[in-house]
């Protein structure tokens, strides 16, 4: 038995027109899952829907703005429609309107972060959950370690990130007598266009420098995570933050 196979598993991933969203899609379709495709823009969701079933996958692109709850609702009914009840989900989308000191932080910024971040996935998560009790299912939630650690740049971001980790934990305990499991990711510097501030150029090379494996992380690095916590290799795994940074967080401080 392959304990990493997804076959007759749907997914249902947010956020995955690209970077890592794109990746863990890919990734879950090539495993065998079919796969929703979400994100803001409808044709950027068709054309990597349309890679996928084009070698031989299965995948359906769904627009949706995740800080709206009827989109939300809308995502999950279409999905469903589609391709039935959701075995998988992964609350991927994420934002960060704001760049520097949380001092100023403007009402309407951080609204928008945490709704974002952090609400959209109890709203994701309450509506999947009760039709995962039949067969049990895998929930992962998109954390960072930005939110294991203090941030003077991107600290409204870390704040909803820690949330998710939190989230985690509540819904592992909510969810376990319910043969759900529920865990989330925190990556380190991934090379992503939504992260480009903090990796190009100078920047990026002296992270790198810092980080134990000698590089910045890709995409495909976290999809494989993802992966693991979606199938059977991770079938008494739950309520964990699974930290996957290139061991930056654990390097020399001196």
């Amino acid at each position: 038995m392959n304990l990493f196979d997804l076959s007759g598993r749907v997914a249902l991933v947010t956020g995955s027109s690209r970077g890592i969203g794109r990746s863990i899609v890919e990734t879950f379709a090539n495993a065998g899952a079919k796969v929703v495709v979400s994100g803001r823009n409808y044709d950027t969701c068709q054309d990597v829907a349309g890679k996928i079933n084009d070698v031989g996958g299965a995948a359906v692109p769904i627009a949706c703005n995740v800080s709206r709850e009827e989109e939300v609702e809308n995502l999950v009914t279409e999905a469903v429609k589609h391709f039935g009840e959701i075995d998988i989900l992964v609350c991927n989308a994420a934002t960060n309107p704001v760049y520097g000191s949380m001092l100023g932080l403007e009402n309407a910024a951080f609204d928008k972060v945490m709704t974002t971040n952090v609400q959209s996935s109890i709203w994701l998560v309450n509506r999947i959950a009760p039709q995962m009790e039949k067969t049990g299912g895998a929930i992962i939630l998109l954390g960072s370690i930005a939110g294991l650690t203090g941030s003077r740049n991107i600290g409204a971001y870390a704040v909803s990130k820690a949330a998710n980790s939190q989230l985690a934990r509540n819904y592992a305990i909510e969810l376990g007598p319910r043969n759900i499991r529920v865990n989330a990711i925190a990556p380190g510097l991934i090379k992503t266009d939504f992260a480009t501030v903090l990796w190009d150029g100078k920047a990026g090379e002296d992270f790198a420098a810092r980080t134990p494996l000698g590089r910045l992380g890709e995409p495909s690095d976290i999809a494989g995570v993802a992966q693991f916590l979606a199938s059977n290799a991770a079938s008494f795994v739950t309520g964990q933050t699974i930290i996957a940074d290139g061991g930056v967080l654990t390097a020399d401080p001196f």
